[in-house]
């Protein structure tokens, strides 16, 4: 989500689509607090920040945001420079996971109508589900490096990440990490590189 696929701005739709009700205009500082995490807590965190606890719960917040997106994730784009990059790295037999804290059922949504055989090429896929602690903790990278079929020294390991708090999950890991973000402020978060798109990687920088 926002690294690989258009999907960051759906979800800015469908929160703030259920936040009109309430005449609260959803921020990126809030927006910021939530990505990367599971949806249970970050739309926890939402409803403490906007004081909403006694006009919806996180439950059916994530019940009617899952209904508005199960309509909008089938069309989403790939972002930039993202299939080049996959392709390449592919063929170059580069070892490639997906870690995402999305649920399995909505990966599924947001790949197999549009996307399904450039997803094909990933070595393995990790959902949220598949990890307890979800991202600052750094579990579902450890996860994905184990899944591969040689032992990884996450020294090695190169991940790409949108969201700060996915960041902090790999420097936790102890894995290089590439920040792609125009929404976050250059500077602002501790990262390896800074990218405002990810058509501006080059491979041969990192080997």
């Amino acid at each position: 989500d926002g690294l690989l696929l258009d999907t960051e701005r759906l979800y800015t739709v469908a929160q703030q689509q259920i936040l009109d009700r309430f005449n609260i205009k959803f921020t990126w500082e809030v927006k910021s607090k939530m990505m990367g995490r599971k949806a249970l807590d970050a739309v926890n965190i939402m409803i403490d920040i906007y004081k909403l606890q006694n006009h919806i719960t996180a439950e059916e917040f994530l019940k009617e945001r899952e209904s508005i997106l199960d309509r909008l994730f089938p069309a989403c784009e790939l972002l930039p420079g993202v299939e080049k990059l996959i392709l390449h790295l592919h063929e170059q037999q580069v070892p490639i996971a997906v870690a995402t804290s999305s649920l399995i059922r909505n990966f599924r949504l947001k790949t197999e109508t549009k996307h399904k055989e450039l997803f094909q090429l990933f070595a393995h896929v990790i959902t949220g589900d598949q990890v307890q602690n979800s991202k600052p903790y750094p579990d579902i990278f450890q996860i994905a490096a184990k899944q591969f079929d040689e032992q990884i020294d996450p020294q090695t390991v190169l991940v790409f990440e949108d969201a700060p708090l996915g960041v902090e999950a790999a420097l936790a890991a102890n894995m290089n990490v590439v920040l792609v973000s125009e929404s976050v402020k250059l500077g602002t978060v501790k990262c390896h590189q800074h990218l405002s798109s990810m058509e501006n990687f080059r491979p041969e920088l990192w080997g």
